[in-house]
């Protein structure tokens, strides 16, 4: 056979064992793809965190026996001559005799020895006062500075927070600075506005609110209100009781 016609014979039949020799399209399995056995997870949602609030209704403002009482001069004390019925006489160093509430006693003893273990002296000044005490007191300074001042510097009898038993006047051992704004400046002072909230014990007239409180700075007047309301205070430098409750200014007395 002629080769030229041959070639194209031989071409066909190898093709056509190709052909025959490969499995359909059909027949060839499909790549498997692998599952996976793993459940699917449903994440925990996480609780958002809670915020502590202060509870302000914890103690009445208004009730004279309260911790948290607010007396000025727009907030006379009910009764007028109230008298706290667990006042303690304590052993500290003092001008004029140191007597608190049982709770606010304890607490200066603690503050007391507290400042001792840093070298500082407190003497205590002046704590309870009576209604006929506070009546002296005033009259006092009335005399000696007009009444005018004096509503600067001290309580109307029946709107005095050493009537409740809950306030003390500290001064220092040297005596210097006694019941005056340089007392600010006085290791003991300056110990007090670092320390005294610790001891539950609060600033009640501090420098730069007299529109509010009513009085001078005094920064050796400080009143017991308790560890959680102090430090809640201590927060914010330089706050008044009427400002934290929300309790009008009171610049002085209701006419």
């Amino acid at each position: 056979m002629n080769r030229v016609r041959a070639l194209p014979l031989l071409l066909a039949f190898i093709l056509a064992g190709c052909v025959a020799t490969t499995p359909a399209h059909s027949e060839i399995p499909a790549p498997t793809q692998k599952t996976s056995t793993t459940a699917a997870i449903t994440p925990v949602p996480i609780p958002a965190p809670t915020v502590a609030t202060f509870d302000m209704t914890l103690h009445s403002i208004d009730e004279a026996d309260s911790l948290w009482v607010v007396a000025d001069k727009l907030r006379r004390l009910k009764p007028k001559r109230y008298v706290p019925s667990d006042l303690k006489t304590i052993n500290v160093p003092h001008t004029y005799p140191p007597a608190l509430r049982r709770d606010a006693a304890r607490a200066y003893i603690k503050m007391f020895r507290a400042a001792s273990k840093d070298g500082v002296n407190l003497v205590f000044q002046s704590g309870y006062r009576s209604f006929s005490t506070q009546v002296s007191v005033y009259n006092g300074w009335v005399a000696r500075l007009g009444q005018k001042a004096a509503d600067l510097q001290s309580a109307r009898p029946g709107y005095s927070e050493h009537q409740t038993g809950l306030s003390v006047d500290i001064a220092s051992a040297t005596g210097g600075c006694t019941i005056q704004a340089c007392f600010s400046k006085t290791a003991e002072g300056k110990w007090l506005a670092r320390n005294a909230w610790e001891f539950g014990w609060h600033m009640r007239y501090p420098k730069g609110k007299t529109s509010i409180t009513g009085y001078a700075f005094e920064p050796w007047h400080w009143r017991f209100v308790g560890t959680e309301l102090a430090a809640e205070l201590h927060l914010t430098p330089k706050i008044t009781l009427e400002e934290f409750f929300g309790l009008p200014a009171a610049p002085d007395y209701a006419r």
